[in-house]
């Protein structure tokens, strides 16, 4: 493998809708768009899905744009590795930035695959054709939150999530199960409870969630233990999980029933697959979870998906779920609740080169 120059680009696009939780309010959506091309033509793509500011974690996209333009990818192109497999070592020594390592390990995966002449997900391991699609539905009002329900419904989703916070999680979850009792639901706190709130968190079981996902701190392992034990609902770990060393420490502590596997948070493939694996070995059920990305960053997460473990419906919906316009071809579609995998090398999609030039806001060269 010969990684002969990478290119960063700086991409931005409106959502179709605003994207609403208790902690920020998503209009736009900005990532980096990372091109890894060797001696012969041939790209890799990566995506780094940071946010404009540092309101899921610290990372951002100009935090992220840094470490990648002044670190990772000088430390790469002069040490030339020659399987993608290096890549965690040679890294070893910049600490955390995981949004940046993720996206450069995406674009030289995907490079090697295609050098290899296979699907990205079959590198791994992936097995499966199709992949089950879950949708997140991010309102502040229920009604909106049925409407988009009951529209997702028609491609079949299966696996709904909403976003809770403790003011209006009762009204929430009471009119949605009264309106569609059988639906798979989950619901995402995004940290917005404390170990207070056990008996109002209790009163959750009621609802029959498949999960409750990150009730407490983003960085918490530990109480999270405590309160599992007195739910019947599994917890879900999400922004705990940002490496394979937190995996590990939450199924130690019996700190949750289920994990969300975020190949960008966790630092990429490599550390992904590494927790994919641990999970299946305890027989803990494991799904891909999304950050509100275009269509490099689904292509990735879809390749994930065909790995084994993955048994619960991830965050991976259409291209038309957030875009008027995907920066792939042919988009991401769900039909019946499934997303087919593709059989190209790589991650298997084409870049819609028109679409990604029009969002292009900022673009640079390394050699």
């Amino acid at each position: 493998m010969k990684v002969s120059s990478i290119t960063l680009k700086v991409i931005n696009a409106p959502l179709k809708q605003p994207f609403k939780t208790h902690l920020e309010t998503v209009n736009d959506r900005e990532v980096i768009i990372v091109e890894a091309q060797d001696k012969d033509g041939r790209i890799g793509y990566g995506e780094a899905v940071p946010f404009s500011s540092p309101w899921y974690t610290e990372e951002t996209i100009k935090t992220c744009f840094h470490m990648l333009e002044d670190f990772l990818i000088p430390l790469t192109l002069a040490s030339k590795p020659r399987h993608p497999g290096e890549l965690q070592s040679l890294w070893s020594g910049i600490r955390r930035n995981a949004m940046a390592k993720s996206a450069l390990e995406q674009a030289i995966v995907d490079l090697y695959a295609k050098q290899e002449e296979i699907y990205l997900g079959r590198l791994f391991g992936g097995e499966r054709s199709e992949v089950a699609a879950g949708v997140v539905i991010a309102s502040h009002d229920v009604g909106e939150a049925m409407r988009q329900i009951e529209g997702f419904s028609q491609s079949g989703y299966q696996r709904y999530k909403i976003k809770i916070d403790p003011r209006h999680d009762i009204e929430f979850l009471s009119q949605i199960r009264g309106a569609y009792p059988d639906i798979p639901l989950m619901a995402d706190a995004n940290s917005a409870y404390t170990l207070d709130d056990i008996p109002h968190l209790q009163q959750l079981d009621d609802y029959k969630l498949m999960m409750i996902e990150q009730p407490l701190g983003h960085d918490d392992i530990v109480e999270h233990s405590r309160l599992q034990k007195q739910l019947q609902t599994p917890i879900c770990l999400d922004e705990s999980i940002n490496s394979y060393h937190d995996a590990n420490s939450a199924l130690s502590l019996g700190s949750c029933g289920v994990i969300n596997i975020k190949m960008a948070k966790v630092g990429g493939w490599t550390e992904a697959v590494k927790i994919h694996d641990l999970c299946a070995e305890n027989g803990v059920p494991v799904w891909c979870g999304g950050m509100i990305e275009f269509g490099i960053s689904r292509a990735h997460n879809i390749a994930l998906a065909t790995l084994k473990g993955f048994t619960i419906p991830g965050d991976i919906s259409s291209s038309s779920r957030y875009w008027e316009e995907d920066i792939i071809e042919p988009e991401v579609v769900v039909e019946g609740g499934m997303i087919q995998v593709p059989e190209r090398a790589g991650i298997g999609f084409s870049i819609n080169e028109k679409r990604l030039r029009d969002l292009t806001t900022y673009s640079e060269i390394y050699r």
